[in-house]
């Protein structure tokens, strides 16, 4: 009787499979990130829904020992649900877990956060200068908008952080800033209709992060205003953020006629550009074992999509 043959060591390695840890927040995983996982030519997922802080240790173990040497880079790891503040401490429990160079790849991607952040603010830059504009954030204490705001001040412009609550905004530029040392942030939390227009006319770029079918600026106020170059809104629950802007709006010129006037974008205008990546930014997690792609790292990775 032949004697059974196994592979070598080496031969294994090749026939390693791409798998990725879907830890999600939520009761189910997010199909939504599932497809695109899939879309993205991940081999096998893996998903847990419900994902506690005490439980990450185990579930980033098990990914790490179970492979060695250059065979880590083909596990990785995406966090994900929608609240963003619970994938925020997963996604610190898991870098928590690492031993040194033994690791994965790490995602954080908490109901698109990162993605829609960063597909807005490369879309405005490919219309105006960030570099020293003034922006205005919509709704910018939310976990996009923040994301949106520590994007615009990395690129150098002086952005309003606007909210109901003085305090948060406060607090949210204070955070920010401990990320980004470059730009400007200015809390904002105009009282009167008067004050809101004011900050409004300051603005090159406003982009509306608030909460879905909330009204921030009605269309006649947008369309006054003279120094505005762009106009994002992330909101794609009627009515629009800002209004004006439908929801497939790409570059779109908000008057019509006007060549040279402001242009907008909708949320499935950006939609496009966030997908890219999305997908590009799971491909890159398998390039190697010790990536962490968070806000900073996948805008640079849109601006490599937005330009190809």
């Amino acid at each position: 009787m032949p004697s059974k043959k196994f592979p070598s060591p080496a031969t294994v390695a090749t026939m390693s499979k791409k798998i990725l840890l879907q830890l999600d927040v939520d009761p189910h995983p997010s199909s939504f990130d599932s497809v695109v996982a899939v879309d993205a030519g991940v081999d096998h997922l893996l998903q847990y829904g419900n994902v506690q802080s005490e439980a990450v240790e185990s579930l980033v173990h098990g990914a790490m020992f179970t492979r060695g040497g250059d065979d880590l880079k083909n596990s990785a790891l995406f966090i994900g649900g929608n609240d963003v503040v619970k994938a925020e401490a997963i996604f610190r429990s898991v870098q928590k877990a690492f031993f040194g160079p033994v690791r994965v790849s790490v995602m954080l991607d908490a109901s698109g956060c990162n993605t829609t952040a960063a597909a807005a603010v490369a879309s405005a830059s490919k219309h105006v200068s960030l570099n020293g504009c003034t922006a205005v954030v919509l709704g910018g204490t939310g976990p996009v908008g923040r994301r949106v705001a520590q994007m615009l001040a990395r690129q150098n412009a002086d952005v309003l952080l606007t909210s109901r609550s003085l305090n948060r905004a406060e607090i949210a530029c204070k955070e920010i800033g401990e990320h980004v040392n470059s730009g400007n942030l200015e809390a904002a939390a105009p009282e009167t209709p008067d004050d809101f227009r004011a900050l409004l006319e300051r603005a090159d770029v406003i982009i509306a992060s608030g909460a879905a079918g909330v009204e921030l600026a009605s269309k006649e106020l947008i369309d006054s205003l003279s120094k505005l170059r762009v106009a994002i809104d992330l909101n794609a629950v009627p009515p629009a953020g800002l209004g004006g802007v439908e929801a497939f709006d790409k570059a779109k010129l908000l008057h019509e006629g006007d060549e040279d006037g402001p242009v907008a974008y909708g949320p499935i205008g950006v939609g496009g550009l966030k997908m890219r990546t999305h997908k590009a930014a799971i491909a890159k997690l398998f390039t190697s074992n010790s990536l962490v792609l968070d806000a900073d790292e996948i805008y640079d990775l849109t601006i490599e999509q937005m330009n190809r």
